[in-house]
């Protein structure tokens, strides 16, 4: 009788509007997630894509952005159909999500310009170089101020036409409410966000307004940038000509009220409650990276860090890896397909979970194996391009245990360089938060990476939800700080939304640490190998470069 109650009251929350839905556009999926009132995962939807090398430059296609979204939302509204009996119209609450940075640029009558250039591009070193020495703040390759200004200095012939600039969230939001707005965590990797203002750095605008007077007279900056938000403001509403864009079949009914649009780094924050100083979350997954609330800004710049905030305005430290699960998950198919050859039935999760539990195995120092998951270029590590290679010496012991073990070792390795840095500046962190699929095999990612990190790893029950479940969240915030007063990010999540939560903590063990610490000395050795095939190997792919 519980069980049914519990059931009819979803219904109920459904039909009337009582949720919240949360879409976030991830490197290699696309993942709609609807939360009840409280806060649970009631359904979930997805749609899987790739980018594409083109002309030398990664991309996804505006067409591919809106195929995906309309899959995603159908596979979800299947699922609440098929669960609950019943079709979604309504909600009380959206958010957009998606894959931060990148160069989406557009004319005054709203056309793109340019292909969409992601996070994963590499070209943008001479800006980056540029605006870091101007500004004495870190701005990586992958930033959108790096890439406009990177064809300021290129003379691309778009430039004189950009009218206005936005992310990936910004540009989906954007289209479904009319706004031009990002939320600050967002914006805080398009151009620096100060910490006091929670809007774009003034001072640091009024410098780059200078540096290209002298290549584009009259060109503002902070014009073409979209609106800064922070969690808990209303972003808009969803337009009639948005709710179609989403649904074209037209349930969907248009005003639902919209949160501000944030980047994966923020939603990941968001669903690991690690919007707090000395807190930290690390995001596995196509890329991986690592998020400190700071309790004081950084002594010195380092390439290896980008400051950025949490979706309240907070600095932020970030360790972003353009390298993350992708190898390990090309390993896995070819693993699967070998077990089919032999006849025997093999799902991912299986395939998988067999994988991940060999790698427990191992030897601690993966048996003199090295593993590189370079399938992009790697700034922290100081690569424009990547290979993806498995190094071993005659004397190296390759077994499936080891050869695993050194995969996920090789899918933290550059974190674990980055975490360093966070270290030797007197970071405190009183415990990491890790989400994404990579830790959907318990204790196996998770025990490798408290090794890696040197600290206490916790994954809890939305671990594999990850970011689309973190922007139903903020959704679901904004809707009760508009409704009944603004009790803070914080607060919120901790009191409403995390207050018995399960959390599977895991301590370093001793012999892995050891192991990984071996492991990490013979993968920074080895990094001159990584050097040496990419300029021996071209990639074959359109004949470019990643």
């Amino acid at each position: 009788m519980v069980q049914q109650d519990a059931a009819a009251d979803l219904r109920a929350a459904i039909t009337e509007g009582r949720t919240a839905l949360g879409i976030e556009l991830g490197s290699t999926r696309i993942k709609a997630c609807l939360i009840g009132p409280d806060h649970a995962p009631v359904a979930t939807g997805s749609h899987d894509w790739e980018n594409q090398l083109v002309d030398g430059r990664w991309t996804y296609s505006l067409d591919a952005v809106w195929a995906g979204l309309q899959e995603a939302y159908a596979d979800l509204v299947a699922d609440v159909e098929q669960r609950y009996g019943v079709r979604p119209t309504t909600f009380g609450a959206m958010g957009v999500s998606a894959m931060m940075h990148g160069y989406l640029a557009f004319d005054a009558a709203d056309e793109l310009l340019v292909p969409f250039r992601t996070w994963r591009n590499t070209s943008t070193g001479p800006a980056a170089a540029e605006l870091t020495e101007l500004f004495g703040y870190n701005i990586p390759l992958r930033w959108s101020v790096a890439h406009l200004y990177q064809a300021i200095l290129d003379d691309e012939p778009h430039v004189p036409d950009v009218a206005h600039l936005t992310t990936l969230a910004g540009y989906v939001h954007w289209r479904l409410t009319g706004r031009k707005v990002l939320g600050v965590g967002d914006a805080s990797g398009v151009f620096p966000v100060d910490p006091a203002t929670k809007q774009y750095d003034a001072r640091m605008l009024a410098k780059l307004d200078e540096l290209v007077a002298a290549r584009r007279p009259g060109l503002a900056v902070a014009e073409l940038l979209p609106e800064v938000l922070v969690a808990g403001q209303e972003a808009g509403r969803l337009t009639p000509e948005g709710a179609t864009l989403l649904d074209p079949s037209g349930t969907l009914q248009a005003g639902v009220p919209l949160c501000p649009p944030e980047g994966d780094a923020g939603t990941g924050m968001v669903a690991t409650n690690s919007v707090a100083p000395r807190t930290g979350n690390i995001s596995a997954g196509t890329s991986i990276f690592a998020m400190v609330v700071l309790e004081r800004p950084l002594a010195r710049v380092h390439h290896e860090l980008d400051l950025v905030t949490t979706p309240a305005g907070d600095l932020v430290a970030m360790v972003h890896c353009n390298n993350g699960a992708s190898e390990l998950g090309a390993w896995a198919e070819m693993f699967g397909e070998f077990a089919r050859a032999l006849g025997g039935p093999a799902t991912a999760d299986d395939v998988f979970g067999a994988l991940f539990r060999a790698a427990l195995e191992g030897e601690t120092d993966g048996g003199g194996l090295l593993a590189y998951n370079y399938l992009a270029g790697e700034p922290i590590t100081g690569l424009d391009a990547g290979r993806p290679l498995v190094v071993r010496t005659p004397g190296s012991r390759l077994t499936l245990a080891n050869f695993m073990r050194t995969q996920i070792y090789g899918a933290f390795g550059t974190l674990a360089l980055g975490m360093r840095v966070l270290a030797e500046e007197g970071v405190a962190i009183d415990a990491l938060f890790a989400h994404g699929g990579i830790f959907k095999t318990a204790g196996v990612a998770q025990r490798l990476l408290a090794a890696a990190v040197g600290a206490p790893v916790a994954v809890g029950e939305t671990a594999s939800e990850g970011g689309a479940w973190g922007i139903a969240v903020l959704a679901a915030y904004m809707r009760a700080a508009t409704a009944d007063g603004d009790p803070g990010l914080g607060t919120y999540l901790d009191e409403r939304v995390f207050s018995g939560a399960a959390l599977d903590v895991v301590e370093p063990d001793a012999d892995d640490v050891a192991g990984f610490a071996a492991y990490l000395e013979r993968y920074e050795a080895g990094l001159a190998v990584e050097r040496a095939a990419v300029e021996a190997i071209p990639t074959g792919t359109n004949g470019a470069d990643a």
